[in-house]
């Protein structure tokens, strides 16, 4: 049995935060293999993506592309156009020999039920729940309580990863680029070169690596 590992998510642009916990996720879990998958349009945050779709597929792949482990950066959704669901994805890499486990932050984790099908997403995967922070008393309530419901209710398969903690996030990378600030501390250098070569998120630090 083979097992393989999906990470997806806009990567609008794809920072240091998501290498770390592609990394972690990987060697956690020890994986033999991980697809990165950037949406083409995300159900539930549009308004997130910020550049093309293009452009963020070859930001990921230059982010993942001297990467030890066996990381391949995917077009699949983006190659399929329309809304990106997430248990299309998981369908189109399943297979017979293979274990799929699809890495959730906490805030997707949560609302899981209100996903499209999201029967079909337990049947079709393990979901690997990353915590990126310390959460609040109140949160990890709330995600045992959504772990023991998807387990009754769905049969799921469900495992808790914590990561260390990471403050990054493509919004803030987005801001940054906006205010003309430097971004080198938040992505990895190939990426800042290339949001400054294509002058992508309005005005991007023209400046060197910070």
């Amino acid at each position: 049995m083979v097992e393989r590992g999906i990470y997806g998510g806009t990567f609008s642009p794809v920072h240091n935060g998501h290498v770390r916990a592609a990394n972690a996720f990987y060697d956690l879990l020890s994986l033999e293999e991980l697809f990165v998958v950037p949406t083409f349009l995300p159900p539930h945050k549009p308004e997130a993506v910020g550049c093309s779709a293009e452009d963020r597929l070859a930001m990921t792949r230059l982010a993942f592309a001297d990467n030890p482990r066996r990381v391949t950066v995917s077009d699949y959704e983006i190659l399929s156009g329309g809304t990106s669901y997430t248990y299309k994805t998981l369908m189109h890499f399943s297979a017979p020999d293979v274990r799929l486990t699809f890495l959730c932050g906490t805030d997707m984790f949560l609302t899981l039920p209100q996903w499209k099908h999201p029967d079909k997403l337990f049947a079709l995967a393990r979901i690997a729940h990353v915590r990126r922070t310390v959460l609040s008393e109140e949160t990890e309530e709330a995600v045992l309580r959504c772990a023991e419901a998807y387990r009754r209710i769905y049969g799921g398969d469900i495992v808790h990863l914590q990561l260390p903690p990471c403050e990054i996030s493509a919004t803030m990378v987005r801001e940054r680029c906006a205010r003309r600030e430097p971004i080198g501390d938040l992505v990895p250098p190939i990426v800042h070169d290339y949001i400054a070569a294509h002058r992508l998120y309005g005005n991007p630090a023209a400046g060197g690596l910070s």
